[in-house]
């Protein structure tokens, strides 16, 4: 198999998560950068990274790049990149750019040029005049960063946050692949209570049990590439059964998850039921203050609402004030919190240990940490 250039995409804040699992997926030779991971891998990999990667949102595949200030100069070079090598006679190829603080910085001419350039490429090796475009599709974008143009194909399609559970969302959704980095930067393990007792529409909890379970997230939907000749889908289903086989049983604690809206509730309930987790969550129609626990040591992870999410900051303050006193007899516990509100530590009256700034969506926030003590006989995690 062929030794391939690949890049798992990924929101600002997560893409050491991402690094991690895909050291953890056996593939260790990376390069690390703001909004992506640059991995090496085989065909393989394509079907390993997509269908597993909790994090990030997409994998594409590098098919090569270089300095570039005119449009002569990237129409000649894009010209010379391997694109029958990606590319059929009937290959749909839709051309995608961005560009910032380059020479090049119209988009719209960016994009019609390399077009041109990768349809004068496919003439001369498959002969043709024309093409139909009809057959499978193999999305390129083309991102110049400084004058530095890298050129890659998506092999993932709809993007991985799109596990295929969500159906129904509420007001305010969280990504999936944000809600699994959030459980990823946790002390949580599935021998610890994990509440969330602000869970929506349930996207947290039945990501952490997801990950308790060690079920792929992508093992029930279909990816872009597996239509692809390049990648034989004896691979996918080598993958596949993989994923299928490192399947653990049920959790042994059941996650909590609450929310005051009983609607919620319900969409919560269902989208477990879909994902196949429901057994592993119990959820609960609660106000954040009726939070009780017998158990001395666990977690709290948590996006509450929050004025930019919301558009109401005192409502948000009033919740934080709340949670101050919720979460205050949990002293042996680790709370994880998600918000954009800048004065959340002066409502919820504690200083945090740790910071992170993470984006959900469009919207910087800080994910602030606050680590309990270890539980007996447990050894030190290394925090990302």
């Amino acid at each position: 198999m062929a030794r391939l250039e690949l890049i798992a995409t990924a929101a600002f804040g997560l893409e050491a998560v991402v690094s991690r699992e895909l050291t953890e997926l056996g593939y260790p030779d990376q390069t690390v950068e703001d909004g992506r991971v640059t991995f090496w891998g085989d065909e393989l990999a394509i079907c390993r990274a997509n269908l597993w990667l909790r994090s990030a949102d997409r994998v594409l595949l590098r098919v090569g790049g270089f300095p570039v200030t005119d449009f002569d100069q990237l129409f000649a070079q894009t010209q010379e990149l391997p694109w029958s090598q990606w590319i059929p006679v009937d290959g749909k190829f839709p051309v995608e750019g961005k560009s910032v603080r380059s020479a090049l910085h119209h988009t719209p001419s960016v994009q019609r040029a390399v077009k041109k350039a990768i349809v004068e490429s496919l003439k001369k090796t498959h002969q043709r005049h024309r093409f139909q475009e009809d057959g499978v599709e193999y999305p390129i974008e083309i991102s110049i960063l400084r004058d530095l143009a890298t050129f890659t194909i998506d092999t993932s399609g709809a993007g991985l946050h799109k596990r295929g559970y969500r159906q129904l969302v509420g007001p305010a959704p969280l990504r999936e692949t944000t809600a699994a980095g959030l459980v990823l930067l946790s002390y949580w393990n599935p021998d610890r209570q994990l509440i969330d007792p602000f869970c929506g529409s349930g996207t947290i909890p039945i990501e952490a049990a997801m990950i308790g379970r060690n079920r792929a997230p992508g093992l029930d939907r279909d990816f872009l590439s597996e239509q692809w000749s390049q990648v034989p889908r004896e691979l996918w289903k080598q993958a596949r059964e993989e994923a299928r086989d490192l399947q653990r049983g049920r959790l042994v604690l059941p996650i909590i998850g609450s929310d005051l809206d009983g609607s919620m509730v319900k969409m919560s309930e269902k989208h477990a039921r879909a994902a196949g987790v429901a057994g592993d969550i119990q959820f609960r129609e609660m106000d954040v203050l009726e939070l009780k626990t017998a158990r001395e040591y666990g977690v709290v992870i948590c996006n509450p609402p929050y004025g930019e999410r919301l558009g109401d900051h005192e409502s948000a303050e009033a919740i934080y004030d709340d949670m101050a006193d919720a979460f205050g007899p949990l002293k042996t516990w680790s709370l994880y919190v998600l918000t954009s509100h800048p004065g959340f530590e002066r409502c919820f009256r504690c200083q945090a240990d740790r910071r992170r700034k993470l984006y959900n969506g469009r919207i910087e926030c800080t994910y602030y940490q606050y680590l309990g003590p270890r539980p007996p006989g447990v050894e030190s995690q290394p925090l990302i």
